[in-house]
Formats: structure tokens, C-alpha cells, sequence
């Protein structure tokens, strides 16, 4: 991930931790979800999310469908780029029907 990213409250070496605990603790618990309950209770978060953390984990590592972060960042820099390029487009229509609109004017 981009270093440029705005993180969250809680450190990388936390979440990261917090993942890894919930995939060993899911060996022991009924559920995925008893496993986050627990990690959470233990680090602090709410188990949402630690939830979250799971998913992005599982998506970027192929365990789960879905854009991984790498493509979301991608993502998010292309639409920026489009809407910045939209916006360019719009001025330069502006100027051109400006000036010639000025140019009918001087040939009159």
C-alpha cells in the first residue's frame, strides 16, 4: 500500500497482529466471528472493525473475492485522474466558445 495512504487510529503492526490472531484463534473458536469478538476484546478495537481488517486480509490475499487494496488505490487515482481531466475539458470549452464568440464580434 501507498505510504501516502491516510491510516486509521491504529497502527499497521496492530492490525496486522490482530489478523493473525483472528486466523489462529478461528482454529479454536465456532466461528470467524467469536475469534474477532475475541482478538478485539483483547487489542481494543470494536469488533467491526477488526471485521474489516479481516476481509481486507482475506480479498488481498485471494481468500475472498473483491478489488485488493493495491487495485482499490489504483482505483481511486484513476477516477481522480478522469475527474481532473473532466474538469480541464470544461474550461477549455469555456475558452473556446469565449474567444470565438469575440472572433464573430470583431468580423461584423
Amino acid at each position: 500500500m501507498s505510504e501516502q495512504r491516510r491510516r486509521g487510529k491504529y497502527p499497521d503492526e496492530m492490525r496486522e497482529r490482530a489478523v493473525r490472531m483472528v486466523f489462529e484463534a478461528q482454529q479454536h473458536c465456532g466461528s470467524q466471528w467469536e475469534a474477532i469478538s475475541s482478538v478485539a476484546e483483547k487489542l481494543g478495537p470494536t469488533p467491526e472493525t477488526v471485521r474489516k481488517w479481516v476481509r481486507r486480509s482475506e480479498v488481498d490475499s485471494g481468500r475472498r473475492p473483491g478489488l485488493t487494496s493495491d487495485e482499490r488505490e489504483r482505483l481511486k487515482g484513476l477516477e481522480r485522474e478522469n475527474r481532473e481531466l473532466r474538469r480541464a475539458n470544461e474550461i477549455l470549452k469555456s475558452a473556446s466558445a469565449f474567444f470565438a464568440a469575440e472572433l464573430d464580434g470583431r468580423r461584423r
